[in-house]
């Protein structure tokens, strides 16, 4: 037997849990033991990169308000300048 005719892992131990059939009690169980497993993965950033990104993503939005100030002031004397004002 190869391992492409085995089972998948756990496939026969346990039921696929799709919360069909459960009561609304069960259900919100469920999904709150689903929340917590999927949180025990997050990843949270050190002081450092937290401090970094911060800082970047200070700079991009100050950039990036600078950039659509410049646009509408040249657009506005564009438009001054054009229609007359």
């Amino acid at each position: 037997m190869t391992d492409l005719d085995a089972p998948a892992r756990g496939s026969a131990s346990r039921p696929a849990k799709s919360g069909k059939g459960l009561s609304p009690i069960a259900r919100l169980r469920l999904f709150i033991r689903q929340v917590i497993d999927e949180m025990r993965k997050v990843v949270r950033p050190t002081r450092d990169e937290l401090i970094n990104y911060t800082l970047v993503v200070i700079v991009f939005v100050t950039f990036m308000m600078a950039l659509t100030s410049g646009l509408d002031f040249g657009f506005s004397k564009l438009v001054m300048w054009v229609f007359g004002g």
